[in-house]
């Protein structure tokens, strides 16, 4: 019951989290760029933290980031969002593989005006590298997950720390449902024999296949 519950409310939070991102967008779209910043700022460490499950460059990172924002700033009046954290998920992880696949990264330029206006960056890049506080168990399942496959790390992550559907997660990453769920078996198997009893409950209770 109490597993129950938790999901439930991990869920509403998420659409209320989307609801308000939303809000911020179609603001954007309307031109107002301080609304933007605010949603960049918003998602800039979640969209860092899913980043490293492709790459430990942390400069490559960050200029992918702003190489997405920058382009969804530039069309947003002809785009389309229903879920703000999928859609940002998707583009960077397109950014990604699309810059994997050439032989030297493009950086991107950052000479405009209006794109400088638009968030402080590296505000937001010091927040992320500042350490944070952790027990004990938690640490050990952040351990565990960093030696699990990439893909697998990253259906977790999409998984457990932004709660998203399977159906969700195999349209982002263009996998089918079974593949999603046969990387979470397989990514659970492997953190339950390498975690004690309560260590790998913290996971799984928010993991249900």
């Amino acid at each position: 019951m109490i597993k129950k519950q938790g999901i439930l409310d991990q869920r509403h939070h998420i659409i209320e989290e989307n609801e308000y991102l939303l809000e911020l967008w179609h603001k954007a779209q309307a031109g107002d760029k301080g609304a933007f910043c605010q949603l960049a700022e918003r998602q800039y460490r979640s969209l860092f933290a899913y980043a490293t499950n492709f790459t430990d460059d942390r400069d490559f990172i960050k200029d992918s980031i702003q190489e997405i924002f920058i382009r969804i700033w530039e069309k947003r009046t002809t785009t389309t969002i229903q879920y703000v954290s999928i859609y940002l998920f998707k583009s960077l992880r397109n950014q990604l593989l699309q810059e994997f696949r050439r032989s030297k990264p493009v950086r991107s330029s950052l000479n405009s005006l209006e794109v400088n206006e638009l968030s402080d960056w590296q505000t937001v890049e010091t927040q992320i590298e500042q350490v944070e506080a952790d027990s004990e168990s938690q640490y050990k399942v952040r351990q565990a997950i960093n030696t699990l496959p990439k893909r697998q790390q990253e259906v977790v992550f999409l998984k457990f720390y932004n709660g998203l559907e399977n159906d969700q997660i195999a349209a982002l990453m263009e996998i089918n449902r079974q593949s999603v769920a046969n990387l979470l078996y397989k990514a659970l198997g492997t953190l339950k024999s390498q975690m004690v009893f309560y260590q790998f409950w913290l996971l799984a209770s928010f993991m249900a296949l």
